[in-house]
């Protein structure tokens, strides 16, 4: 069973690592996208809406799916249609092309995602300690090679469909063989066999981590789109200059995962989280009162090491919470990554235009400490199962759900 573990675990990471190819792909090369197909800067934020709130749908979809079928062929089915649909935003010519590959980007990350942290919350629990860290720093690590290949493919000057070609004709096939290892926990129905009933999803004792999760994505969406900006319209850097804050916060993002496990196995959960989130504000506070450039960097570099452990500790807190429905839990969980990213950029936006860019530093540098009020949701849980029921024994535990 240990090798079975390892090769889950080793082909779920890689999955990771794909997605982050892709996504950072799409993201770093929104101005060709929008010069290929003639976006208008008005009409530029509806394609971009579009994505998170698809995928929103998309999640909230693999909640119904996995009732009928394991999260494991849904990822098995949903990563080829991500690069397949990035193939076709790269190599079609009109509108209307442009918005069938986005939608069907969006709907399948939406149960990409799920379901990949789905079995992450399974593999952890089956490993018996913290492993779901090094699966996000897996994502980041494929973030840092996509952006990387993106701006060779700017630099050299390159068609869309040319740089996102070699990368689906290498990682498609490579992760149709590695999802031969995909581990699943039992289905819902021999749970629900087993142990009499599904546990139920109270939406009141997985709101808090809801809340967490829209945080930790308005402080990150806060970054990928305004760090730029900020260090060269606020804090005088040169233009190249300035592209080098989401590198630097990737990296750290990448190193802060990669030894996260270690510290959560260490300290605990609740330690780690409340640790990050004090470091993620200390990271916001400097880039707001930072005088130079050089020193917003530091902050950026703090907000990378804050926020990496909160996304995969949510995931992570909300399988704990509902032993017997992890999956359910994990899709609505996982539609406030969406709510995050759809809310932080607009905000930050919006308030540097009517008030200052500074000042708008503050507000996620606030949100992010709300997270200490809530940092008790990721310890070990209490018994609750079903709304009173007496909980199952742990073998007997299974992931369907009721609903709410």
């Amino acid at each position: 069973m240990t090798d079975v573990l390892r090769r889950g675990r080793a082909s779920l990471a890689f999955s990771f690592l794909v997605q982050g190819v892709a996504f950072a792909l799409l993201v770093t090369r929104i101005p060709a996208i929008q010069d290929r197909y003639g976006v208008s800067d008005a009409l530029l934020p509806a394609f971009l809406a579009a994505v998170p709130i698809l995928a929103g749908a998309g999640s909230v979809t693999t909640e119904r799916l996995v009732k009928r079928m394991r999260p494991s062929t849904l990822l098995r089915w949903s990563q080829p249609v991500v690069l397949l649909a990035l193939l076709g935003v790269g190599a079609g010519e009109r509108m209307v092309e442009l918005g069938v590959a986005l939608a069907a980007f969006g709907l399948a990350v939406g149960v990409l995602d799920a379901s990949m942290n789905m079995l992450g919350v399974s593999l952890q629990r089956s490993y018996g300690r913290s492993i779901m860290l090094s699966f996000h720093a897996a994502y980041s690590l494929g973030g840092i090679a996509g952006a990387s290949l993106a701006w060779a493919g700017a630099r050299w000057d390159l068609a869309l469909w040319v740089s996102y070609l070699p990368v689906v004709v290498v990682l498609l096939p490579a992760m149709l063989v590695g999802s031969r290892w995909y581990v699943d926990d039992e289905p819902a129905s021999a749970v629900a066999e087993k142990a009499g009933e599904g546990q139920v999803v109270v939406f009141k004792w997985l709101l808090p981590l809801c809340l967490v999760m829209t945080v930790a994505y308005i402080g990150d969406s806060t970054v990928s789109n305004w760090s730029a900006k900020y260090l060269k319209d606020v804090l005088g850097s040169s233009e190249q200059m300035a592209t080098v804050p989401y590198n630097v916060y990737m990296v750290t993002t990448l190193l802060g995962r990669a030894i996260g496990d270690l510290g959560v196995r260490r300290f605990g959960a609740v330690s780690v989280v409340r640790g990050g989130a004090l470091v993620a504000a200390g990271g916001f506070a400097v880039v707001a009162v930072a005088p130079g450039a050089w020193v917003g960097m530091l902050g950026f570099t703090l907000l990378g090491l804050g926020l990496c452990v909160l996304v995969p500790q949510t995931f992570a807190a909300a399988g704990r919470l509902f032993p017997g429905a992890s999956d359910a839990a994990v899709a609505r969980l996982n539609v406030f990554n969406y709510v995050g990213f759809l809310i932080g950029s607009p905000l930050v936006g919006a308030l540097g235009d009517a008030w200052s860019y500074r000042g708008a530093m503050v507000v996620p540098m606030v949100l992010v400490l709300v997270t200490l009020v809530y940092a008790r949701s990721f310890a070990p849980q209490p018994d609750r199962y079903g709304g009173g029921h007496e909980r199952p024994r742990t073998a007997d535990v299974g992931r369907g759900s009721n609903g709410l």
